[in-house]
């Protein structure tokens, strides 16, 4: 019976480990963990991740050939196969700040490995990580051999959160990288026995071990720059009166660009796009090559400048001033269909009325109070650690409270915003909203998901991103 051993309980190593198990009865997969708690609750009926039709994957395999346990060394040492789904944060001091991968848990957990191996192993890359880092990883572990046969493989995550199980099930591609020798080959046929349980031949992609890693920080460079490209449209929409849901109908019909990432929004989100950015500008200038790393700067900084740009249009709107108003904010996830809040446009939103004095008042469906507090006080990039190195519990920000439905948070608001595009949001009743709020009330709709017709029908002041202004916009332009 082959043996596989994910290190890492995270978003990538749970849901990837869950549907291996699923779709390979005949191989025993173990997912570890240094965290008792995170593991405890994989056992649970609540997991530790949200994401739709994962509770059924988990609940069919667990105590079958499905495991999660915190004895990291003893499964480690009895697997054939090591998948590493560790935090590669970005680093806050030292060479590279702010935009090179940290990689000191890779790091950590290479060095386990090589210490409690007894025999041959092959060590799958499944976190994001840098170009190069399976070179580093194959050092330690050949330094620290005592005999034993490492072969290093990278096999990129491309899920999306919120449709992850589908993604799982039904993958565009699985991309596996290896060394380019018999040993390599022979390591990369046998993951790839793992994945044909499943997963047509076809879609199975074979490369060498740089263009693996590499294709993962460009796949995911080429979708942030899409987003920011048509953020960077809805602002010029906004300018001349044109409305950017069409124009981005009609730039996708276009076969060559297609119609997907071309929704206008506050700005994306998520655990990868602006990590993985930084990092591939990191590689560039490492590499040499400055025009091209300031080409990938360009698309996180669209995406600061259409955040920045949200706020300033809420406060500019509101007379200049939101200090004491209460604003309302519905969504707090990056996207919908996930509680996940990692580099969510929400945080900068509200800190960024924080820093204006506003009083806010959120709803999610998923995001507990804990972590919005936990969000909004956290320093960048702190996130990206284990959660059992993130400072513990945060002094809460007594200007921010966390409602239990939309219509609660709106109650008294000056304003609402909506930063996620969760499905309620579109069945709401706004007339109800409206006449619990204070006059004039107003609606900054961060996703384009109401009709701003309707809500100015009802007396709203309504402000889409990338559609044709309310005159009162008009009249009081947001400076940036």
């Amino acid at each position: 019976m082959v043996k596989i051993c994910c290190i890492g309980a995270g978003y990538v190593g749970g849901p990837t480990m869950a549907v291996i198990a699923l779709k390979c009865p005949s191989i025993k997969v173990v997912v570890v963990d240094i965290s008792v708690s995170r593991i405890a609750a994989w056992n649970s009926d609540h997991l530790p991740i949200y994401e739709p039709g994962l509770d059924e994957v988990v609940k069919q395999c667990r105590g079958k050939n499905l495991f999660f346990s915190s004895n990291v060394e003893q499964h480690v040492a009895e697997a054939d196969i090591i998948f590493v789904s560790v935090n590669t944060p970005t680093k806050t001091r030292g060479l590279g700040a702010g935009k090179a991968a940290d990689l000191t848990y890779w790091e950590s957990a290479a060095r386990m490995i090589a210490d409690v191996s007894k025999t041959d192993k092959i060590v799958v890359e499944k976190s994001t990580v840098p170009v190069k880092t399976a070179e580093a990883i194959e050092k330690i572990l050949t330094h620290n051999s005592n005999g034993i046969n490492y072969q290093i493989l990278s096999n990129p995550e491309f899920l999306a959160e919120g449709t992850a199980i589908q993604d799982l099930f039904m993958p565009d591609r699985v991309l596996i990288g290896g060394r380019e020798t018999p040993e390599g080959r022979k390591a990369v046929q046998a993951l790839k026995e793992v994945y044909a349980h499943w997963v047509p031949d076809d879609r199975i992609i074979t490369t060498n071990l740089w263009s693996a890693e590499l294709s993962k920080l460009a796949a995911n460079a080429f979708l942030a720059q899409r987003i920011s490209s048509i953020n960077a449209i809805s602002a010029l929409c906004e300018a001349t009166g044109a409305h950017v849901s069409e124009v981005a109908y009609a730039v996708g019909k276009d076969a060559r660009i297609g119609p997907k990432f071309l929704n206008a929004s506050v700005g994306f989100g998520g655990s990868c796009f602006q990590k993985d950015i930084l990092n591939l500008v990191y590689v560039c200038e490492c590499n040499g090559l400055p025009e091209v790393a300031n080409y990938w700067r360009q698309v996180i900084k669209i995406n600061d400048y259409q955040k920045s740009r949200f706020v300033n249009r809420i406060v500019s709107s509101m007379f200049n001033t939101v200090a004491g108003k209460k604003i309302a904010v519905l969504g707090f996830a990056f996207k919908k269909d996930t509680g996940d809040t990692r580099e969510t446009p929400a945080i900068d939103v509200c800190k960024g009325l924080l820093g204006d004095k506003a009083e806010i008042s959120i709803y999610d469906p998923q995001v507990t109070e804990d972590q919005i507090q936990r969000d909004i006080v956290m320093s960048k990039f702190d996130w990206d650690h284990p959660v059992h190195l993130q400072p513990m519990s945060p002094t809460a920000v007594k200007q921010v409270s966390v409602a239990w439905d939309a219509y609660a948070a709106a109650n008294g608001a000056h304003g609402v915003c909506i930063l996620t595009e969760w499905d309620e949001f579109k069945e709401l009743d706004y007339k109800k909203i409206y006449d619990s709020m204070q006059k004039p009330a107003f609606i900054f709709d961060g996703r384009n998901v109401v009709d701003p017709q309707m809500l100015r029908e009802i007396g709203f002041i309504v402000y889409s991103i990338g559609k044709p202004l309310d005159q009162w916009l008009k009249d009081m332009p947001a400076v940036v």
